[in-house]
């Protein structure tokens, strides 16, 4: 599909890449990796054709379609989401034009038996025939469907895309992408933003995409769920392994030893043909294998070890003072944003040394939480940070409040105190920007190395309670291993807002769940929280397939009447309180459980402890039953 040849490019006469040459063929799932500011986003615009190289070749197939998901996007003010969306239809929207037309001419036309009238008749035949053969039937519908999985609820599509944030007219672009059925697909970090349930949807589509796809991405599970191959760019060159990440680095490691032991066994040899020489050079007779050796030793071709850039971030967060045992106390927090509610109800105690995870579907209050813990936004309720709590706050865009027309060093120097000002080289240092390089001005940075600057940026303040809000976008795999490790180590209180599953696995000890204006606490890791919210997600489509068939059999025998409608509101406000008695119940016998299973022998004899257990457990038993009664009931309405 794609044969790229002895590709180099270079800026300001110093090369970034140099001789880089790799294959693309049908199936290839290839996964662009390696350190910010190594490549990946410029090799992927060459391959797009948006960037001019220097020198070497590139050639495609005949005719073959390519899609590239770049970070900066272009809409068009004044269009919906759907409409937007629509634009991904070109060919069906020309036809859907032409069909218009053609139906507005035989309409108002009475010359049935004219030629001009059956060369309509003959174009309405042709233009139908190709709107059904591209899917013009069809398109509609695998729109809607696949924004529902990118994340769009059904009232969303009739907005505004201007109404929308940057991340979200992302996904509306990626959905275009998606419906438009390319051969070749270049996406430059398409999960960025994106939430955990919409990046397990797209998983599960690139999997069962059937042309070749090249990526740029930094989440170690997506790449390893979707990839079969990884391009690691390093020090201008390129390694190619036919492996998804995980079994790229295994593989990675042990070609490395073997270099490394074929290189010890060459330089064996040569050491010894070398003595060889030199000791057949002093004698006349002998000269002549001395010269044989040489020639020998000049045809050798010398075994080189992969160079490997191993430089990474040195990142330890410092605690400042203890705080108090809670940290923050929310009570009855709201926040709306006009008409959107984005917050209600919200209860919520921290205690100091949590390391709590914020998740859930975009739009649904994280940010906004963190914001209101940092005292950036106004709210409704009441929210108290405990006794010497002192936050820091690394805010989703934190890149973005950085000035571009600074150098890093004056970004740094001009946050310092005459405490800390003597430190600020040896922490940018730390954070890999090291001699010249703190004269580069922020503007001419990638996203990782601004995400870094940011980074280090943070530390020159004290602070006990650490809130992240989606710290890992731009940085690359090594720093985000470093990030991670550092958080690890933290004694203080850790509030992450993060949709990469493999960098909150182990780090998060609580999860708690943004959904529909509340949140709901789950006590285990992200894994757990998973496994969970897919139970929840198959019991709530039951639920809904049972309501649309008790719709599908209501609507068969015509409206209901006044009487009819009461009713089952009544019997729906009885089903409600049963699910609650029940609810309630099954918590308490599970409190129970858990006694029994702690102080058996204390309570064995409890005779009246043992009673008040089966009766709760009959009376679930009886509220089951009645709960099947109520809900026929409800269904035969």
């Amino acid at each position: 599909m794609l044969n790229a040849h002895d590709i180099t490019v270079s800026f300001s006469g110093e090369e970034l890449f140099s001789g880089i040459t790799f294959k693309l063929n049908a199936g290839d799932r290839i996964g662009l990796v390696g350190k910010n500011g190594a490549g990946k986003s410029t090799l992927l615009k060459i391959v797009a054709g948006e960037q001019e190289y220097d020198r070497g070749s590139m050639a495609f197939d005949k005719d073959i379609s390519l899609g590239f998901l770049k970070q900066d996007i272009d809409f068009e003010e004044g269009r919906t989401v759907i409409e937007e969306a629509y634009q991904a239809f070109k060919e069906i929207k020309s036809i859907e034009r032409k069909l218009e037309e053609v139906n507005t001419q035989l309409a108002e036309r009475t010359d049935y038996e004219s030629e001009y009238y059956h060369d309509l008749m003959h174009d309405l035949d042709e233009l139908s025939h190709r709107y059904e053969l591209i899917g013009g039937y069809n398109y509609q519908g695998e729109t809607e469907k696949i924004l529902a999985g990118l994340g769009f609820k059904q009232e969303n599509l009739q907005q505004l895309t201007n109404t929308f944030s940057g991340g979200w007219r992302m996904r509306i672009e990626l959905a275009k992408l998606l419906l438009q059925n390319h051969d070749i697909l270049l996406l430059d970090e398409p999960t960025n933003h994106l939430d955990i349930e919409s990046i397990i949807w797209f998983e599960n589509f690139l999997k069962g995409f059937s042309g070749a796809i090249m990526m740029v991405s930094h989440d170690k599970m997506f790449l390893d769920n979707v990839t079969n191959r990884t391009i690691e760019i390093s020090l201008g060159q390129i390694y190619d392994y036919k492996k998804p990440y995980s079994q790229y680095l295994l593989l990675r490691n042990e070609i490395k030893e073997k270099q490394l032991q074929s290189q010890k066994n060459q330089e064996r040899e040569i050491k010894h043909t070398e003595q060889l020489i030199e000791k057949f050079r002093a004698k006349a007779n002998k000269a002549s294998m001395a010269q044989s050796l040489i020639k020998k030793l000049n045809r050798v071709e010398r075994i080189e070890v992969d160079v490997e850039d191993n430089a990474v971030m040195n990142v330890r967060f410092p605690m400042s003072v203890t705080p108090g045992k809670v940290v923050v106390e929310a009570n009855n927090v709201a926040k709306n944003y006009d008409e959107n509610q984005v917050l209600e109800h919200v209860n919520l105690l921290i205690e100091r040394g949590s390391k709590i995870a914020f998740v859930g579907q975009n739009g649904q209050g994280k940010s906004t939480l963190a914001k209101i813990m940092v005292g950036e936004i106004p709210y409704d309720g009441e929210l108290k940070l405990g006794h010497n709590v002192q936050i820091g706050y690394f805010a989703q865009n934190q890149s973005e409040y950085l000035d571009g027309e600074l150098t890093i060093l004056e970004t740094m120097e001009n946050e310092s105190t005459d405490g800390n000002r003597v430190k600020v080289r040896d922490m940018l240092g730390s954070f890999l920007f090291r001699g010249d390089e703190v004269e580069k001005k922020v503007k001419v940075l990638s996203g990782g190395e601004r995400n870094r600057l940011a980074l280090c940026k943070m530390l020159l303040h004290p602070f006990n309670v650490l809130i992240m809000d989606e710290p890992t976008n731009h940085l690359d795999i090594a720093s985000k291993n470093v990030l991670k490790r550092a958080l690890k180590q933290f004694d203080g209180t850790l509030i992450l807002v993060s949709h990469d599953r493999d960098f909150l696995q182990d780090l998060a000890a609580t999860v708690y769940s943004f959904r529909e204006g509340g949140i709901k606490e789950y006590l285990g890791d992200i894994n757990y929280f998973l496994e969970q919210h897919e139970l929840e997600d198959m019991r709530a489509v039951e639920m809904k397939t049972k309501k649309e068939e008790s719709s599908a059999n209501s609507s068969k025998g015509g409206k209901q009447n006044h009487a009819d409608q009461k009713q089952k509101k009544k019997l729906q406000n009885r089903l409600s309180k049963i699910e609650t008695e029940i609810s309630d119940l099954e918590k308490k016998i599970i409190n129970d459980d858990a006694e029994i299973a702690e102080n058996f022998q204390l309570l064995h004899e409890n005779e009246q402890f043992f009673k008040s257990y089966q009766q709760k457990k009959s009376k679930v038993e009886e509220l089951m039953t009645l709960w099947e009664e109520v809900q026929g009931q409800i269904e035969s309405l």
